[in-house]
């Protein structure tokens, strides 16, 4: 199928061309021909399955043929880097005489409001900046059209319901609205019913399961010799792409400095880091510039980063459904990746509850020479280890597809 075939016009079938869309995802299938008719949906897909194109096509080519002045599409997002994604997505989506502002904190504002003086008619952002510009009177959103509510879920998590609340306020109630989410649980289905009349809901893949094209691994490891385990990877392999996750912002620091001491290209993304350098970090990671990108769970949602290889839980996450998001960063596009979490003892019980929760049995693996309670010392140098023993799931995790490619 092709995507003129779903109702967009020849100048964005052409773009997609031009961007290797080369095929509609599921997503884009399904919501596309929905949301140019006009209809509210709520579409419950996973990152990686194209569903920022899936709502921007379409909002894209409606705005196009209205010529409507003001704002007209508001999209809202939990972080400042989807956002910004987004907004990068729009701009090379969309022709350039459709200008947009990208609203969210740590930016400036000044800027932003200039942007919104030159006749945006794109709004996107995150909940808390939208607010301000609100409260500021900086931005006019009594005439949006679309309203868009991506990963909400995450919104939802992260407190900013009333941010959403006072959003919904500043909205015209004749709308369409668009909701995206990765679960459906019962907070996001009142939300969606509390902003949607009469929604068509679109589900392109199952909830809380991770994508057929990751093969998942837990290194049984003790909790001193993490770090150890994590050098030996990364330097008796020729991984690239590395996306580490830890579970605290101290963590990511003073693991992204032992790496770089280490000699290996190592970054860090977490909230204390500006704006400016969190973009940077990312950006690099994109280009190759760096190979591990140390990351807190800011980063397991929305971050939009082609041919990540593996991803490293260097702590089991916390809740189980985080663990579904941070492994959605590879295994993307159809490419192969694979999920690497450690798991010391205490974190046994947390890794039975993804399994629980995922339905899949994940391999253990254990070498020896990190399996010990004397701890290891991470910044010198240590042998190879000597055993190698594994204990296969019930149900083999490994999978070795060639998918279609799908941006």
């Amino acid at each position: 199928m092709k995507f003129a075939e779903l109702g967009l016009n020849r100048m964005l079938s052409e773009r997609c061309k031009s961007l290797n869309f080369t095929e509609p995802t599921p997503i884009q299938k399904q919501a596309i021909p929905i949301i140019l008719e006009g209809e509210d949906l709520i579409g419950c897909a996973e990152t990686g399955t194209g569903k920022t194109a899936a709502f921007l096509l379409p909002s894209i080519q409606k705005l196009d043929e209205e010529k409507k002045p003001g704002v007209r599409i508001l999209v809202v997002a939990p972080t400042r880097e989807l956002a910004s994604q987004i907004t990068e997505a729009f701009v090379e989506l969309a022709p350039k005489r459709l200008k947009s502002a990208n609203l969210i904190g740590g930016a400036n504002i000044k800027k932003q409001i200039n942007a919104l003086k030159q006749g945006a008619r794109v709004v996107i952002g995150t909940p808390g900046r939208i607010n301000d510009h609100i409260e500021r009177g900086t931005v006019n959103l009594s005439m949006v059209d679309t309203l868009v509510l991506d990963e909400a879920d995450r919104m939802l998590d992260m407190g900013f319901l009333p941010q959403i609340r006072r959003i919904l306020r500043a909205v015209p109630n004749e709308r369409q609205s668009l909701l995206f989410s990765a679960t459906m649980s019962d907070s996001v289905k009142s939300l969606a019913y509390t902003v949607m009349d009469d929604p068509e809901i679109v589900e392109v893949s199952r909830q809380n399961r991770t994508a057929r094209t990751v093969d998942q691994v837990a290194y049984r490891v003790a909790m001193p010799s993490k770090t150890a385990l994590l050098i030996h990877l990364l330097e008796t392999n020729d991984w690239e792409k590395i996306l580490v996750f830890t579970s605290t912002k101290r963590a990511a620091e003073r693991l992204a400095h032992i790496l770089e001491a280490r000699g290996v290209r190592a970054n860090r993304l977490h909230s204390d880091r500006s704006q400016s350098k969190r973009e940077k970090a990312l950006q690099d990671f994109r280009d190759g510039k760096t190979r591990v990108l140390v990351a807190t769970d800011i980063a397991s949602r929305g971050i939009d980063v082609d041919s990540v290889t593996h991803v490293i839980n260097y702590d089991v996450p916390e809740p189980p459904e985080d663990y579904v998001h941070r492994v959605g960063r590879t295994g993307r596009a159809g490419n192969l990746g694979k999920a690497i979490t450690f798991v010391t003892p205490v974190e046994e019980l947390a890794l039975k509850q993804i399994q629980r929760l995922t339905g899949e049995d994940i391999e253990r693996v254990v070498l020896e020479e990190f399996n010990q309670s004397v701890p290891s010392t991470a910044g010198a140098g240590y042998s190879k280890p000597q055993t190698t023993s594994r204990e296969p799931a019930k149900t083999s995790t490994t999978r070795r597809r060639n998918l279609l490619k799908k941006k």
